[in-house]
């Protein structure tokens, strides 16, 4: 379903330490640091919406993606969500996840 291109952004995104995973995807919300939020496919339903709500309260841009490709792009295990905090890639990945 996404292609290489995606997974490839998102490991240079980790290398570059531009994302954020856990908790702090709340705090970079925020902030207005997250630039984009990637949501597993297999989090929660509770998890979802507590995610996507407050993306829709900061205007925060989200989309969903499966959990292998995630973390299997960021080199960690059982994570559910990852914002990215850099503008250039998060415009990239979604320009990738739109074809």
């Amino acid at each position: 379903m996404h292609n290489s291109k995606i997974i490839g952004m998102l490991g240079l995104a980790t290398r570059a330490r531009k994302i954020v995973t856990g908790e702090t995807i709340f705090v970079a919300l925020k902030k207005q640091q997250a630039k984009l939020v990637l949501i597993s496919n297999e989090a929660s339903d509770n998890t979802k919406k507590k995610l996507m709500d407050k993306c829709q309260y900061y205007n925060i841009a989200f989309e969903f993606f499966d959990e292998n490709s995630l973390n299997l792009a960021i080199g960690e295990f059982n994570k559910k969500a990852v914002a990215i905090t850099d503008e250039g890639m998060s415009k990239k990945i979604k320009q990738y996840m739109k074809g």
